[in-house]
């Protein structure tokens, strides 16, 4: 390379990986557009400038804008899932819950704001609902009835998605650790009371 000449963002990428790169980079900058707290405004265009990328690369991995929110929504969902699937206890699946949604609101506001906001995302949201009712009906090993443990499951997603979509909005003004015990309390004591 001649003195002066500027190296590429893509030098020493092999091309095989410079496609995932690419997709990679422009999946976080929709989360960064879809969780923004103003609000979702997410363009072809926007995404593009975002990620420093041009459009060409936009639909090298997208089809469309629509394909593409809902790649964002699996993304944040898929990592949200990882997330409580390796935790060990009440208490560390809530801190770690917290970790990347609250600590990292434009996660919290795709996962749980953005399917209010983006038509796109209605049929996604319902679609991942079942998957973590499950997860957490997993790990209610205390309740022998199956039928029992999905309903707990269930009630139990039901209110914590509705305290961290109030507490991500403003409306609880609680402090992080009274949102983390009020949120381990409320599963350890309805798993209790069986």
């Amino acid at each position: 390379m001649a003195a002066g000449q500027r190296r590429g963002r893509w030098s020493g990428v092999p091309l095989r990986d410079r496609q995932a790169l690419r997709r990679d980079d422009l999946i976080a900058a929709g989360v960064s557009l879809l969780g923004s707290e103003s609000g979702p405004a997410l363009t072809v265009r926007a995404v593009c400038k975002a990620a420093g990328l041009t459009e060409r690369y936009f639909y090298e991995s997208f089809s469309d804008r629509d394909e593409f929110v809902g790649a964002v929504y699996d993304d944040v969902c898929t990592r949200a899932m990882s997330t409580l699937s390796s935790s060990t206890t009440a208490r560390d699946a809530v801190e770690r819950f917290v970790a990347l949604m609250v600590d990292d609101p434009t996660r919290g506001r795709v996962l749980l704001l953005a399917p209010a906001v983006e038509p796109v995302l209605t049929r996604s949201g319902a679609d991942w609902m079942p998957s973590f009712i499950e997860l957490l009906q997993h790990k209610l090993t205390r309740i022998a009835d199956p039928a029992v443990q999905a309903m707990v499951a269930t009630g139990l997603i039901g209110a914590l998605t509705t305290l961290f979509t109030a507490y991500l909005n403003g409306r609880l003004t609680a402090t992080r650790e009274q949102f983390i015990d009020y949120c381990v309390d409320m599963l350890l004591s309805r798993v209790s009371s069986y």
